[in-house]
């Protein structure tokens, strides 16, 4: 059955145009890293690509004034989120509520390749170690 959500009618496009940017270059051999602010593009929200090879290895403890949802493209990640530590595999999603400090590592084995969304249209970040 097919979807049917809204009434398209009662949507006015906004007058921007579609837009590219490089995140990262898929051919590259080593773990995706990049940032694109969703000003660059006209967007809403920002996009990150992170990656590592080595377990245990991932950014620091921060925090956003913003929801960031993490989405595990591949590998094994432990997501430490507040008081709450969430196991993830390629193909799940976690969510980093706004104001709730958060981090996240390599599990291993292997690389972790993860593509995270900042719901701000430019990356706004307090690290906090």
């Amino acid at each position: 059955m097919p979807r049917q959500d809204f009434d398209p009618a009662t949507v006015k496009p906004d007058g921007r145009p579609a837009a590219r940017a490089t995140l990262f270059d898929p051919a590259a051999e080593v773990p995706w890293r990049g940032s694109i602010d969703g000003i660059a593009i006209g967007g809403p929200v920002t996009v990150l690509a992170y990656g590592t090879d080595t377990p245990g290895v991932g950014p620091r403890l921060h925090v956003h004034p913003y929801d960031e949802t993490f989405i595990v493209v591949q590998g094994n990640a432990r997501f430490f989120v507040g008081d709450m530590t969430l196991d993830a595999s390629a193909g799940e999603v976690v969510l980093g509520p706004a104001g709730v400090p958060h981090r996240f590592e390599n599990l291993g084995p292997g690389r972790l390749q993860t593509i995270d969304i900042h719901h701000s249209p430019r990356w706004i970040q307090t690290d906090l170690e």
